[in-house]
């Protein structure tokens, strides 16, 4: 799909800076970044309130988590009581920047080897009180020796791991989040990890999200995602702002969890109005509808039989058919009001722009690359002008969803 410049609604707007940084990232494998304990904390708060006993009798894996230095580990090694875990599975990859460092773990226990320190992964497991001081937490942790690789997910080894949990949970590096979504949805696993915002569009993982088999967590707190890099890591490729020597942490915008696990507020009702309340009373709608066609009136998709929806916000509960809604609709997203239809990008069912649509495009001044019967949704305003609108969810609310 080419790039496109197009309108769009406010509060769809991602941060460009994140973005521009998680790209370059990616494209370099720079993406090894580790979570902060209160976010990760935050997270499993919102499926334990939904149910207490969401992990007990669980075994979980954290693949890639050498505990010295992970706080997927320190959180789940702390609460293991509380809880109820039944095992942790906690494994590290030899050629993670983080894991090249010495952990105490691995030290001070008869396993080490000097030769397999920076070529073969690790494991540690923690089940019991192993010191007998009355309690379960991070001091319990095992190292249970090197594997026989060097620890990536694929190996055959940690997906034997992977067997073996109930639940994934990680921060897997970007450049590799389609991959190991695939490895978890393979081996049939209850999953939370994180990825990039726009993850949501891969056409690996949009299908996945449409049919109700994962979904959004529960947000960052503020939106904002803030991870430490390891010490070794280039942070030449991160834009100014994004990361903070003084800290030594990233500041993204748009990354988000992803899990099949539920939780409370995916449950919540979306407040919303009817058409005609949104249209003579919110200021938003009316000032982007104004500036288009002076007139209220929500557009019709010239190349396929849906409404334009530029706000989630502005969502009418009293209307029928398709709407096209921005991807942040995915954070208010919930299964019980709505109905995910389809992602713009990958319509087959639209008309596809015709010919006169894309001359008029151009002929405004536009520099998006779009063709004759591209897929995406676009529209005409009142006095010609050719609009295409930024990628679109196109959903619509269930008959209980609605109001009259």
């Amino acid at each position: 799909m080419a790039n496109m410049k197009s309108e769009t609604g406010d509060d769809e707007m991602a941060d460009n800076t994140s973005h521009a940084s998680l790209g370059a990232a990616k494209s370099a494998k720079n993406d090894e970044f580790y979570t902060q304990y209160s976010d990760i904390e935050a997270e499993m708060n919102a499926y334990i309130e939904y149910n207490p006993n969401v992990f007990k009798g669980k075994t979980i894996l954290l693949p890639c988590d050498d505990p010295e230095w992970s706080n997927f580990t320190r959180y789940f090694a702390n609460n293991f009581e509380r809880l109820g875990l039944r095992k942790l599975i906690s494994t590290s990859y030899a050629k993670g920047a983080g894991n090249q460092q010495l952990s105490l773990f691995e030290e001070s226990s008869p396993l080490y080897d000097e030769a397999k320190h920076e070529t073969q992964g690790k494991l540690f497991t923690l089940t019991h009180d192993k010191d007998n001081s009355g309690n379960i937490d991070t001091d319990d942790l095992e190292f249970k020796g090197y594997l026989e690789g060097d620890g990536d997910f694929r190996s055959e080894e940690v997906c034997k791991l992977r067997d073996e949990a109930d639940i994934v949970i990680t921060n897997p590096p970007f450049s590799l989040f389609r991959e190991f979504l695939a490895w978890i949805m393979d081996g049939k696993k209850q999953f939370v990890i994180i990825g990039s915002q726009n993850a949501i569009t891969y056409k690996e993982v949009f299908p996945l999200i449409k049919n109700n088999e994962i979904w959004l967590g529960a947000p960052f707190p503020s939106g904002n995602a803030y991870f430490y890099v390891p010490d070794g890591v280039d942070v030449s490729v991160y834009a100014k702002g994004v990361y903070d020597p003084a800290t030594k942490q990233l500041h993204f915008r748009n990354c988000r969890w992803f899990t099949n696990l539920d939780y409370g507020a995916r449950h919540e009702w979306l407040m919303i109005d009817t058409m005609a309340h949104n249209l003579k009373f919110n200021k938003k709608l009316k000032k982007k509808l104004n500036a288009e066609d002076k007139k209220a009136k929500y557009p019709h998709y010239d190349n396929y039989d849906a409404i334009e929806v530029p706000f989630t916000e502005c969502i009418p509960s009293d209307y029928e058919g398709i709407m096209g809604v921005p991807i942040t609709f995915m954070d208010k997203y919930n299964p019980d009001q709505f109905e995910i239809i389809n992602l713009s990008r990958y319509l087959t069912d639209s008309k596809g722009m015709t010919k006169e649509f894309v001359d008029t495009y151009y002929s405004q001044g536009n520099k998006g690359q779009i063709f004759e019967g591209h897929p995406d949704l676009c529209y005409y305003t009142l006095d010609g002008k050719a609009i295409v609108p930024y990628m679109r969810v196109l959903i619509r609310a269930k008959k209980e969803g609605r109001t009259k």
